[in-house]
């Protein structure tokens, strides 16, 4: 095991590292110095030995990372804090690159991108040191992505599933939800084997806390690596941050496990990019970002996978987040993230202040790995779900310009409405497998239809909390069986005892007293 420390050990090269004493002889050293530094960035000349992602060690020990290689100067961004750094400073070479921690000893910590504690504890134990910077698994390494990735939430479920080595972006304005629905598929993993990773990128504090608190209390922040770098900490940790997240990751993933990783936001990421590549003086493009933009993050998403069973069966799941600005899914960097993922998770702003939480576009989310991965007992409810809800939809916004038209037409919005309210669910309560299944078995067999629609809540609780009883059950759907005839009977009876009692039917009236009111 490696304990980490805070020294410079790490960044100095590995015969300075070897206990003991320094062997006598000459020794040639090239040393370079800071010719302007400022913003989290220095420009340094001399070592003409350096390397692109280099580790250079500047002045009181403050590492930074070579970003840019001119004929007589280096681009370097900070990744420590540079305050009092100045021109003129001595600058040695590393040799190393960009190293974190990985391995279980890692889990339930909050960490900053290069691995140090920032939950006030002792530092981490790990495995090994990987680097940051990783090649993606060949696709001979790679198998079919088939297994789902349970996210608790029926519209997600449902209607847009999720595979285990799958990229599904999640999408939209501010304030819309993006983050509950990632933390909300986290989880849901309280009870299965997946490891998770949250990535918090120049995230307010307040922010992280919450979301540190919500793992803690849904008993998963003792399986979770919570990887954080605010927004005042250096540019250069900021830009390391998914990275160092999807490192952590990969170990699980390369040791046979499963891992979901949750980098929030990339479009801040994007920013952070931007404004480094602007400082060192690349040549801007559109909208400011340099040309390697797309590079930048195709590169960190395509290390989510699932590998081959000869390279252990392991997978990493994406679920990158971008915010929206007015709910434009064109702009730069949304396109460049959606023409990476295998589909996108739409929230809407107008469906999140209407009460529909999670606040999912029906109509403008996908998955593009769809159905393979739906679970087999999920599959036959939720095969026309979203036609049925775009209809509804339709219908719903016809009927807004007059009356119903008929009795057809009236109970098809009505049993849409009851639909579209089964799939809204309450924050950081995910549904285990069993209580979707049954919740929309009823849907189907129209036992919601009758009920109010302020009902349509507290039924999905009551349901929750009688298919407590149905363990075995609910063990037999999460291996992935299919749902049978007996397995259907046995969650219909017990969604039939929640429903309220039918009112006894009026007596009816006796024949003398009929003929009474004839001849009166």
């Amino acid at each position: 095991m490696t304990t980490l420390t805070g020294s410079l050990d790490r960044w100095l090269p590995e015969a300075s590292q070897r206990a003991g004493t320094v062997p006598a002889g000459p020794r040639v050293e090239e040393t370079g110095r800071i010719e302007r530094v400022g913003d989290g960035v220095a420009l340094v000349s001399g070592l003409p030995g350096a390397r692109a992602d280099e580790i250079l060690v500047l002045p009181g020990g403050v590492p930074g990372l070579a970003m840019t290689l001119d004929r007589d100067t280096i681009g370097c961004v900070l990744l420590g804090d540079g305050a009092r750094l100045s021109a003129g400073g001595t600058v040695h070479g590393s040799g190393a690159i960009v190293r974190v921690p990985v391995g279980p000893g890692l889990l339930g910590r909050v960490l900053d991108p290069l691995g140090r504690p920032l939950d006030g504890g002792p530092p981490p134990h790990a495995s090994r040191l990987n680097p940051v910077e990783r090649p993606a698994p060949a696709i001979a390494e790679r198998a079919e992505v088939t297994q789902p990735l349970h996210t608790g939430l029926t519209v997600v479920d449902a209607m847009f599933p999720i595979g285990r080595g799958q990229r599904e972006l999640i999408i939209g304005d501010r304030a819309t939800g993006k983050t509950a629905l990632a933390l909300d598929a986290m989880l849901a993993q309280r009870d299965g084997d997946v490891v998770c990773i949250y990535a918090a990128i120049a995230q307010k504090a307040s922010s992280v806390r919450e979301v540190v608190e919500a793992l803690r209390a849904g008993g998963m922040l003792e399986r979770s690596i919570v990887v954080v770098a605010s927004p005042d900490a250096p540019p250069g940790l900021q830009w390391l941050a998914p990275y160092a997240a999807m490192t952590m990751a990969e170990f699980f993933r390369d040791s046979g496990g499963h891992a979901l990783v949750v980098l929030d936001d990339l479009t801040k990421h994007a920013a952070i990019h931007r404004q480094i590549a602007l400082l060192l003086r690349q040549p801007p493009g559109r909208e400011a970002f340099p040309g390697d933009v797309f590079y930048l993050h195709s590169r960190l998403l395509e290390r989510s996978a699932k590998l081959s069973d000869a390279q252990g069966g392991g997978s990493l799941t994406a679920l990158p987040v971008a915010e929206t600005l007015a709910g434009n899914l064109s702009a730069y960097i949304p396109t460049n993230l959606i023409s990476i993922t295998d589909g996108q998770i739409v929230l809407d702003t107008k469906l999140f202040h209407q009460g529909q939480k999670p606040a999912v576009d029906v109509g403008r989310s996908v998955s593009r790995v769809g159905g393979k991965t739906q679970s087999r007992s999920l599959r036959p409810l939720a095969e026309s779900l979203r036609l049925d809800y775009a209809q509804f939809a339709e219908l719903e916004a016809f009927t807004r310009f007059g009356g119903m038209t008929d009795e057809r037409t009236r109970r098809a919005v009505e049993h849409g409405r009851r639909l579209r309210s089964l799939l809204a669910q309450p924050r950081l309560a995910p549904l285990p497998l069993v209580a979707q299944v049954a919740l929309l078995l009823a849907l189907a067999e129209g036992l919601l239809d009758p009920l109010p629609l302020d009902r349509i809540p507290r039924f999905r609780a009551d349901a929750l909390a009688a298919l407590a009883d149905h363990g075995a059950i609910a063990a037999r759907l999460a291996t992935g069986e299919a749902l049978d005839d007996t397995t259907r009977a046995a969650l219909l009876a017990a969604m039939r005892r929640l429903l309220p009692a039918a009112p006894p039917a009026a007596p009816s009236a006796t024949p003398s007293a009929a003929a009474g009111r004839t001849g009166g």
